[in-house]
């Protein structure tokens, strides 16, 4: 994958196929450290020990479609890569939580890529998901919370182009604002 955008697409499919009603996509800029870490949590059906273990392999997938599985491994390479670190907790019935920690000064690390266009097309696809986005660099932050905007609308969908449009223009905004501020 050439952004951590995609990364992040490719592993939050993961959690519609476990049938989570909430996904947390939360990415971590620390200055200090120069490290980058990117976050994913939902609410899933969750995996076994032995599962966790074996999500890593690429030859290791629960697809019937193919035999292989690359977006976790993709993934864990991709920060390793970088000098960093991955790991991934789960529970049955509880849900996955998947976390790649990239040293974001490296020469191997992709750019994060658009994340306001990966949100918009998760929430397009899967509007009765929720989706919790943070992006935060150091201590300042923002929050995009489908949970909340649908309280806003009232009813109107959230995959509606105008609600699109917003979600897109949120993000990208606070997003700039806070690399301004960097």
């Amino acid at each position: 994958m050439p952004e951590v955008s995609l990364n992040v697409l490719d592993i939050v499919q993961n959690s519609v196929k476990a049938n989570a009603s909430l996904i947390e996509i939360i990415i971590q800029k620390n200055t200090q450290t120069k490290e980058l870490s990117v976050t994913i949590k939902d609410n899933g059906c969750g995996m076994t020990d032995e599962q966790v273990s074996r999500v890593i392999d690429p030859f290791y997938t629960t697809r019937t479609t193919r035999k292989v599985g690359l977006g976790v491994p993709f993934f864990k390479l991709s920060a390793e890569l970088t000098g960093g670190r991955f790991s991934i907790e789960s529970e049955v019935n509880v849900g996955t939580d998947v976390c790649a920690v990239y040293c974001y000064e490296h020469i191997d690390m992709m750019p994060i890529g658009d994340m306001a266009a990966t949100m918009v097309s998760l929430v397009s696809v899967n509007p009765s998901i929720d989706f919790c986005y943070t992006y935060a660099v150091d201590d300042r932050s923002f929050t995009l919370d489908t949970r909340e905007v649908r309280t806003i609308l009232e009813g109107v969908p959230v995959n509606e182009p105008p609600v699109l449009s917003f979600i897109s223009d949120f993000i990208k905004e606070n997003e700039a604002e806070l690399e301004k501020e960097e």
